[in-house]
């Protein structure tokens, strides 16, 4: 783990679930939030219906096609933070640039890195049903992806393990123990 965590536990806290297509960050998300009752959104549902569409028919997204999307998700991440409640949402957040539009302003937010190497997430997305991005643009996004710099609000966690122990991972990095 690594990063700048937030000092104040008792401030809402958004956290975004970030990494490529197939790190887990669903799956994970869920989980996290099932067990603190926090508000959860699938970041991938806010895509325009073109974004979806192109990445069914195997295009990778560029910056233009991703800004709505992004002011979609910091939209969401704005009004929980406005409404004084915790939450959950998962996004890939793959550029600084991006990060920086979710994370304006400059606190309250918390990025959870799940990283893991192209042929660890290559073979979950080879049996990965019923998501519209293909497996074979993968390699866009590990192309796009700039981790977070320590400058950054970040936890990175590897996705080795199962995802009880990813979600434990987290809980004790943003030291969430005594968190309801």
């Amino acid at each position: 783990m690594s990063g700048r965590i937030p000092e104040s536990s008792i401030e809402p806290q958004v956290l975004v679930l970030m990494g490529v297509s197939g790190c887990g960050k669903t799956t994970v998300g869920a989980l996290l939030a099932s067990r603190y009752g926090w508000d959860f959104e699938e970041g991938d549902g806010l895509h325009p219906q073109s974004n979806v569409d192109k990445m069914h028919a195997g295009h990778p997204l560029n910056d233009e096609d991703r800004w709505p999307w992004l002011e979609k998700v910091a939209a969401w991440i704005e009004g929980q933070l406005d409404a004084g409640k915790n939450g959950i949402i998962t996004c890939s957040a793959l550029k600084r640039s991006y990060r920086d539009i979710l994370n304006r302003r400059s606190s309250g937010v918390v990025f959870i890195y799940l990283a893991g190497n192209s042929e660890t997430i290559a073979a979950r997305l080879a049996v990965r049903h019923g998501h519209f991005m293909p497996p074979s643009l993968l390699a866009s996004q590990f192309e796009a992806l700039e981790e977070p710099a320590s400058d950054e609000p970040f936890i990175r966690i590897d996705i080795g393990p199962q995802p009880q122990k990813i979600v434990q991972e987290i809980i004790d990095g943003l030291d969430l123990n005594d968190r309801t």
